[in-house]
């Protein structure tokens, strides 16, 4: 499972984010973040780690540097 969302993960920073202007908030950004928090904590922690994030990562938040607990 973990090796399946990295993978989706990898996909999405390689092939659609070029796509699409900057509009991450935070640094690094959210799909930076998810990674490495698939990466460190696995597939569930890290997958709820990852939407906590990105659900912050809207215009009334205020970013800033938000990195891997």
């Amino acid at each position: 499972m973990k090796k399946i969302l990295l993978m989706a993960i990898s996909f999405y920073r390689k092939c659609i984010s070029p796509l699409k202007p900057p509009s991450c908030r935070f640094y690094p950004t959210c799909s930076a973040y998810a990674y490495e928090a698939v990466t460190k904590y696995g597939a569930i922690k890290g997958t709820y780690l990852a939407v906590k994030r990105i659900l912050k990562c809207h215009p009334f938040h205020p970013g800033g540097y938000d990195p891997v607990p």
